[in-house]
């Protein structure tokens, strides 16, 4: 069984995130070196890609020193308040990635603040050092004020920060002293954040997101916080008003690179997409018909 480290990236939109993502799966030499691969692979919507524009899909994963990443988004904006909160509890860790001239955004605050709140352990990249006019160690300065004011424990303000350009694929613990690889970034990610627990009992996996397939209709995406899921398996899926209906999973996929390959089974601690649940809603559990152990 790999290591699992699930870290959802908290940042201003047009702060790098995109190109951040872009270098890891680079570097992770998910392409492996001998494939041609286009300079922005986050979208293989061409539409997008004319326009130069990257919607960064909802999960990407890969795999570094045998650890597999899954990286995260979040909702950038404030009125999505219970789907963030959703979003940030399928993760262990968050990158606040910030801009070296403009500091934290106020929009990002908000996010932030959930963030901390249920005790997730912080990595904070100060990126875009390379422009003029920088100034990194303020933004820093900026940061941990941000993070004391939004309550963080002392713990999270111990957080470790590094910097960089995504843009020309490098991170440094020292914006002095470049480097020539985004992998210090990989590197800290395996140090610091917690590797996902893998509980075992009764299986729990809550819907986080959805994705839709003209072939098998609606997805439901999510973590499975206990236990295992089987492909095949009959199971029960609890509702918001503690109903519970029989539901079968026809089919299981985890993420890989930007796409989900299909899986037999899915351990506690992993994402996964699920295909079969037809009729549920953002926040069910799905668990033991018998047995049920619901989320909140």
């Amino acid at each position: 069984m790999k290591s699992i480290r699930n870290i959802a990236i908290i940042a201003h939109v047009d702060h790098g995130k995109t190109t951040l993502v872009d270098k890891i799966i680079h570097a992770s030499k998910l392409f492996r070196d001998n494939q041609e691969s286009g300079d922005l692979i986050l979208d293989n919507n061409d539409l997008e890609r004319e326009r130069g524009i990257t919607i960064l899909s909802k999960n990407v994963s890969v795999t570094y020193n045998d650890v597999k990443i899954n990286i995260i988004d979040t909702p950038g904006h404030a009125d999505f308040g219970g789907e963030v909160e959703r979003v940030l509890k399928m993760a262990d860790g968050v990158i606040l990635l910030v801009d070296a001239f403009e500091g934290p955004m106020p929009q990002t605050r908000f996010v932030l603040g959930k963030a901390l709140g249920l005790g997730l352990t912080p990595i904070v990249v100060v990126n875009k050092v390379d422009k003029e006019n920088c100034r990194p160690d303020e933004v820093h300065e900026q940061v941990f004020d941000l993070m004391f004011n939004l309550d963080a424990t002392e713990e999270q303000l111990n957080f470790e920060t590094m910097y960089g350009s995504s843009k020309n694929g490098w991170m440094s613990d020292d914006w002095k002293n470049p480097t020539d690889t985004i992998t210090p970034l990989l590197d800290k990610i395996l140090e610091t954040i917690p590797e996902a627990p893998r509980p075992e009992g009764t299986p729990q996996f809550q819907v986080t997101s959805l994705d839709y397939s003209s072939y098998v209709g609606r997805i439901a995406i999510g973590r499975v916080y206990q236990g295992k899921l089987e492909e095949g398996k009959s199971m029960g899926l609890t509702k918001a008003d503690g109903s519970i209906q029989r539901v079968r999973i026809k089919e299981l996929q985890v993420f890989e690179g930007l796409g989900r390959v299909k899986v037999p089974e899915v351990q506690a601690g992993d994402l996964c997409a699920i295909v079969g649940l037809e009729d549920f809603e953002i926040g069910d559990t799905l668990t033991d018909f018998e047995n049920p152990a619901p989320m909140p």
